[in-house]
């Protein structure tokens, strides 16, 4: 499956922002969907997860209660919606795939990988 993750930007602290992913060539619902993300000099981190129908999510302790995480089935994209942003969640933002039942919150188990997305949020 490919993935082409779209929708950073720059923007202000407190401030909102939607990153998408759009999955081809394979079928999408066969795979739970997740978002890292990449800090500057930091190592690649889980943000959010969501299994393969969309009733199951989890998320890093850090975007819990202001990042939401769906999915559309029938338009091959994951979304990640970002409330009250911070400096600190300035990051490349990768969706990855994985073919399997389980949600895993760590990197391993995802095959595929999008191209990365880039927020920045100005304070």
């Amino acid at each position: 499956v490919q993935l082409q993750a779209s929708g950073g930007g720059l923007v202000q602290a407190g401030g909102s922002l939607r990153v998408s992913c759009v999955a081809s060539g394979r079928t999408f619902s066969n795979y739970v969907m997740a978002w890292f993300r990449q800090a500057p000099g930091k190592k690649r981190e889980f943000v959010a997860g969501i299994s393969r129908s969309g009733s199951s999510t989890s998320y890093a302790d850090s975007v819990k209660g202001r990042f939401t995480i769906s999915r559309d089935n029938a338009k091959n994209t994951v979304y990640l919606r970002m409330n009250r942003l911070s400096p600190e969640d300035t990051a490349v933002y990768y969706c990855a795939a994985d073919e399997t039942i389980k949600l895993f919150t760590f990197e391993t188990p995802y095959d595929y990988w999008g191209q990365g997305t880039e927020l920045t949020v100005s304070s």
